[in-house]
């Protein structure tokens, strides 16, 4: 049985690869241009969510079923960037550097008649404490730009996780578990 259209609403090639690995190609990949600004005094359950709920309704197809997701690092209650200078790649480091924080995804999946789902996953990862040396090595990679947090658990960041509890692919962007969940529920058979 074929499967419905389904259209990611991600600019990630991290989220693509993720769904590939448990067979499922999107239809089409159409990025959701929203402000991603947390408003004031937001938290990070709620932000993360507003961000996956916004980029589902950004996409205009109603012949397709829409996923999104959103992915945020906190550390208590304070959102982390995606790094994009430096000054923020080290910032992230050093706030992180020997402390535990949350990594939080929301996913949405949209039918084509409007109907929502949404899963929201939540892991712990505690980084080790992290010389000068470590930060100046790490932002020389470049691997940061772009990432919540400033880190990529699937690279060279990696080498800084002391302790993870939940799971890992909802550390790199999507986690596969909720994900597969929502598409079963929508007809999808997977592995």
């Amino acid at each position: 049985m074929p499967h419905p259209a389904l259209v990611l609403a991600s600019a990630s090639p991290r989220r693509l690869d993720l769904l590939a690995q448990i067979g499922v190609v999107p239809t089409r990949v159409v990025p959701a241009n929203i402000d991603e600004s947390p408003r004031r005094g937001e938290q990070p359950r709620a932000y993360v969510r507003r961000m996956a709920v916004g980029k589902a309704a950004a996409i205009a197809d109603r012949d397709a079923h829409v996923l999104a997701a959103d992915t945020v690092v906190a550390a208590g209650r304070r959102i982390l960037p995606k790094a994009e200078t430096e000054a923020e790649g080290r910032d992230c480091l050093a706030l992180l550097s020997g402390r535990r924080h949350r990594v939080m995804t929301a996913v949405v999946l949209r039918a084509p008649d409007g109907h929502q789902t949404e899963r929201l996953c939540e892991s712990i990862v505690t980084f080790a404490r992290l010389t000068q040396r470590d930060i100046d090595a790490y932002i020389a990679s470049d691997e940061w730009g772009g990432k919540a947090g400033g880190y990529a658990i699937q690279g060279l960041g990696a080498s800084f996780i002391r302790f993870l509890s939940g799971s890992h692919s909802n550390v790199v962007g999507l986690p596969l578990f909720e994900t597969a969940q929502l598409l079963r529920g929508a007809g999808w058979t997977l592995p």
